[in-house]
């Protein structure tokens, strides 16, 4: 059980850390609610209390005897502020300690992340860009806020990410604290990752089709990764159980043929082509126009026929040679020797760069948040490094596959 402390500053947005703070605790953490005094406008302190199940404070005067506004800093396993409106940014960058949340954040050892939520135009301002770069240069995790609905009809960046999404950002830190150097220092600033999400599905009429299991959280979690490391992200996404991040350009696809095409467009110009999509092998060679109709008891015939080998067809249309590829072999192994194997011949089939292994089967991988993986990178001599088997949540996985891929980008 980590202990987590939830500091909610004075905005509209204010409404939403209620869901985060419920999915944190549902996650099993220790929450402490730090609200500012303008937060308490938009959700008053009972509300705090009832959820979190401890007494909440704005001041640095209450139970002074247990010094509070060192004392929490110091105890907490990750300080999360949503939202972290510009008032907030300006005193964290400016290290005021006016209030309990402002002292917490001076004295907190811990990782922090804050995520912003304000008017379009404020957080444009120059002003609040230069808080948010002195507050990244310090170590501070900003995660820029998503683009849509705010405030009344206005429309823009700006908005609080949904709590399921900040809620992924904290069980990253708090999985894998040793992220935060790179996340604060948004060390993909300047890099555009493609990457393709979900399964695709082959229709047999208007009805029925041939799909996989894929869930798309896999490709979800290298875009969020991605993303947080300050990386310009385009995802292609066929079929998916969740929702993908914020910030992201979005192509939506149905077929392996769709998928291929859409994938094609956004490999130009990127560094790094993540193809973790799970893309039907077979397709039928003809699809009706109309349902198939059941005929007494009898049974059908459907002739398959194989779909674009994607990844080869990305490989080939490369026209940057320090364009990393990377791909994702699915098998069912019967242990980590002939998955290896298994990975060496695809790697060299397939010609890309770098490979994600994970054994699947019924109740792996497939819709579930963690996996395990085996990297396989190109060596110079036509063979390849082996790095793993790794284990852990998608998203914190998602963080090793970007650093194997930006590594070979880098050797170039």
């Amino acid at each position: 059980m980590s202990r987590v402390v939830l500091g909610v500053a004075g905005g509209i947005a204010a409404y939403k850390a209620c869901e985060l703070l419920r999915r944190l605790r549902d996650d099993g953490h220790d929450v402490t609610v730090v609200p500012t005094e303008a937060a308490l406008t938009f959700v008053g302190r009972a509300t705090w209390e009832a959820l979190s199940g401890r007494p909440v404070s704005t001041s640095v005067w209450t139970d002074a005897y247990e010094v509070p506004h060192v004392r929490i800093g110091r105890e907490a396993d990750l300080v999360l502020v949503a939202p972290a409106t510009a008032d907030l940014l300006a005193r964290a960058a400016t290290g005021r300690a006016d209030d309990l949340l402002t002292n917490v954040l001076l004295t907190a050892t811990c990782p922090v992340v804050l995520s912003p939520a304000m008017h379009t135009e404020m957080w444009l301002n120059a002003a609040t860009r230069a808080n948010v770069a002195t507050l990244r240069s310090r170590g501070v995790v900003v995660v820029d806020p998503a683009v849509g609905r705010l405030t009344g009809a206005d429309s823009g960046p700006g908005r609080l990410p949904e709590p399921a999404e900040i809620l992924a950002v904290a069980r990253t830190v708090l999985a894998a604290p040793a992220l935060v150097p790179a996340l604060a220092a948004q060390d993909l600033a300047g890099l555009t990752v493609a990457v393709s999400v979900g399964g695709t599905r082959e229709h047999l009429d208007p009805v029925r089709f041939l799909g996989n299991s894929s869930s798309g959280r896999m490709g979800w979690a290298v875009a969020r990764a991605a993303r947080l490391r300050g990386a310009s992200v385009r995802a292609v996404v066929a079929h998916t159980d969740v929702d993908g991040p914020s910030g992201i350009d979005v192509e939506r696809v149905g077929s392996t043929a769709e998928l291929g095409a859409a994938m094609t467009r956004a490999a130009k110009g990127a560094d790094v082509v993540v193809m973790a999509a799970a893309p039907a092998d077979f397709t039928p060679a003809s699809t009706s126009e109309v349902k198939i109709k059941k005929t007494g008891d009898a049974g059908t015939t459907v002739t398959l026929v194989q779909t674009p080998d994607v990844l080869h067809g990305l490989v080939e249309a490369r026209e940057d040679p320090r364009q990393v590829v990377v791909g994702f072999a699915a098998e069912t192994a019967v242990d980590q020797a002939e998955l290896v194997a298994l990975g060496r011949a695809k790697l060299v089939r397939k010609g890309c760069d770098l490979l994600v292994l994970n054994t699947v089967g019924l109740g792996l991988v497939f819709g579930r948040e963690d996996n395990e993986i085996t990297l396989l990178a190109r060596s110079d001599d036509g063979g390849a490094v082996v790095d793993g088997p790794h284990a852990g949540s998608k998203d914190v996985l998602a963080h090793r596959i970007l650093d194997g891929s930006v590594a070979v980008h880098r050797r170039g």
